[in-house]
């Protein structure tokens, strides 16, 4: 099985790669696992982490809104390619041009790419619920509003991979996702990107700013769920999903306060104490946009499960990502 991922080197670009390279989960046409005989990472950027050290994996730098540069990336030999590639929240909304072209245009440019192989590989893009607007709670049947440019774009991503797929041309499904935390690395301009910060940046030593009210709350998921999430997704049978192909992933629903309370309990004063209160009424306006609560039964029956507390996301982090260690 040949295997693209758009946005391969970025964090759950590369994580999905290791664990895909690891053990054969991914099911083929004939449904069942498939070992992966290919692996392409394609970015804009060459990457911050070394690549997989396997004979398998290629990586490709690229733009995404080359059309060509992406028909030579999706060929005749592609099985399925995991779309991560986007600007994100606060970057698409600051720079409106610089958003639709990568996040609509080089959504189209894969599913085109796709298209013109003739032979309807699968195609798992990468939604947000971003493209709800301004609803405190959601589930599998509430409208798509989106609020800010970036929640708009997914959202027509979306229908776009409905309709490819029901034109046969791709065997499209889409995963929106909630916020990822903590997302290890450095900060992004996602406007969620706080949600990370504010938990990564004290375990690792260092000061950070809390840009929203503590009352406000977040949806958030894993990276290590969020991994899962995108096999289960890729793995589900096209029938069952019928003619919507977007799966809107549950997370939890802690408060911001609530979240720093986790922090304090897990590390300690010391710990909690480097996060201080710096309100920003742009990133508010945004978070606000967003739900607070998603009930998805249809990840529900698809076996797909959320993190069970803030406590295992960061007890995670710590073990996965700072070998067990932190900065008291």
């Amino acid at each position: 099985m040949k295997v693209v991922i758009t946005g391969g080197t970025g964090m759950l670009g590369r994580r999905l790669a290791l664990r895909i390279l690891a053990r054969p989960e991914l099911v083929g046409s004939d449904g069942t696992p498939q070992e992966i005989s290919k692996l392409v990472l394609f970015d804009a950027f060459p990457p911050v982490e070394p690549p997989p050290d396997d004979p398998r994996v290629a990586v490709v730098t690229g733009d995404i809104c080359d059309r060509a540069v992406v028909e030579d990336l999706i060929d005749a030999d592609t099985d399925a390619v995991f779309h991560f590639a986007a600007v994100v929240s606060g970057g698409a909304e600051a720079d409106f041009d610089l958003g639709y072209g990568v996040n609509l245009d080089g959504g189209r440019n894969v599913l085109e790419a796709a298209r013109k192989t003739g032979l309807c590989p699968k195609i798992i893009f990468t939604s947000s619920l971003a493209v709800y607007g301004g609803e405190r709670s959601v589930d599998d049947a509430t409208a798509l509003t989106p609020q800010t440019s970036y929640g708009t774009q997914k959202a027509i991503g979306e229908l776009m991979v409905n309709d490819y797929t029901r034109k046969g041309f791709v065997d499209g499904r889409t995963l929106r996702l909630p916020t990822i935390v903590i997302r290890p690395g450095r900060p992004n301009a996602a406007a969620s990107g706080f949600a990370s910060s504010i938990l990564r940046e004290p375990l690792q030593g260092d000061p950070v700013t809390n840009p929203v009210d503590p009352e406000t709350r977040m949806l958030i998921l894993s990276p290590r769920r969020a991994v899962q999430a995108f096999i289960d997704v890729h793995n589900a049978d096209g029938g069952t999903l019928g003619m919507n192909r977007s799966v809107m992933m549950n997370g939890i629903s802690p408060k911001i306060g609530e979240m720093l309370a986790a922090l304090r309990d897990y590390a300690g004063d010391g710990v909690a104490d480097r996060v201080r209160a710096v309100p920003d009424a742009l990133v508010q306006q945004i978070v606000d946009s967003w739900p607070w609560y998603a009930d998805g039964a249809r990840a529900r029956a698809l076996g797909m499960e959320p993190d069970a507390s803030v406590a295992e996301i960061i007890d995670t982090f710590v073990n996965e990502e700072l070998d067990g260690e932190f900065v008291s």
